[in-house]
């Protein structure tokens, strides 16, 4: 019996793997160089143009006024976001419902708030003293328990709050339908075999999973929203941009004083950022998968 070796895989005309030395790309490198000049003439740019006066932004930046407008800004943010989450997944359910009006409704109410664009809402709402002298809470058609002056009700604060959180609850109605749907029929039918309620089906086996799909966009409405805020000045709500806008209507150093706010914008939006991918990766333990630290053997 003959035993043929196998065939050298050493020989001319072969490469060793393990030896082998990645291939010259003469365009990565071109790209590379051409991508720093780009970096370093910005840098100049920001570093020898005097106009930007970053003293006076070094000044400013942790400006009282500043920090309370900034301040201001977050809470806006957090209240919109908890308030438009609320809603948002109470329309998703709408949505999903089984119930004609309901779901159409829900459907009606997104598209509207979705398409005006939230600084014309913030305005309407600020002047809804025009339409509503006066907010009262009673029986339909019966008598009115509670009054109060429309005037006194919607102040800039309230306005804002109740301007960002409608918008944010459509685009929120959105995003959670969609996570909601993104979850496999079978899971459902898995967990009713097991003898599931609905509910235990929802909360244990599709919103666990809902949330890998919920939390990207999600985060990224987060930080929308955050920016989003800047509207608000226009209702002389004094948050980061109107607390600047002030500033620089006082001492007419307008570019330095806006650097200040992108600054605090930029912080703000990286923090978020970070915090968004750890819960991104919290969620999708499970469903990434990772290569063996030791490899295959």
């Amino acid at each position: 019996m003959t035993v043929t070796a196998p065939p050298s895989t050493t020989g001319p005309g072969t490469h060793d793997v393990a030896t082998a030395r990645p291939r010259f790309r003469p365009w990565r490198w071109v790209a590379s160089l051409l991508l720093a000049l780009v970096v370093v003439r910005i840098a100049v740019f920001l570093v020898g143009n005097e106009r930007f006066q970053w003293d006076v932004v070094a000044a400013n930046l942790f400006a009282p006024a500043v920090l309370r407008g900034l301040v201001t800004t977050l809470l806006l943010a957090v209240a919109a976001m908890v308030i438009g989450s609320l809603l948002g997944g109470l329309l998703a359910a709408a949505q999903l419902s089984d119930l004609g009006p309901v779901r159409w409704a829900a459907t009606v109410y997104v598209g509207v708030f979705r398409g005006i664009p939230p600084l014309v809402q913030l305005i309407f709402w600020f002047n809804l003293a025009y339409l509503v002298p006066r907010i009262s809470i009673g029986l339909p058609f019966g008598p009115t328990l509670v009054s109060w002056d429309a005037n006194d009700v919607i102040t800039p604060l309230t306005a804002a709050v109740i301007g960002l959180s409608l918008v944010q609850s459509a685009y929120m109605a959105e995003i959670v339908r969609a996570g909601i749907l993104g979850v496999d029929h079978g899971q459902r039918e898995a967990a009713a075999a097991m003898g599931f309620t609905p509910a235990q089906t929802f909360f244990r086996i599709v919103l666990p999973q809902a949330m890998r799909v919920i939390i990207p966009p999600s985060g990224s409405q987060f930080i929308t929203v955050v920016k989003g805020t800047a509207l608000v000045s226009v209702i002389a709500m004094n948050d980061l941009l109107n607390a600047v806008q002030i500033i620089y209507n006082q001492t007419y150093e307008i570019v330095p004083n806006l650097l200040v706010a992108c600054i605090w914008y930029l912080a703000v939006v990286t923090l978020l950022t970070v915090a968004q991918r750890r819960l991104e990766r919290r969620f999708a333990r499970g469903h990434v998968r990772t290569a063996a630290a030791g490899g295959a053997s």
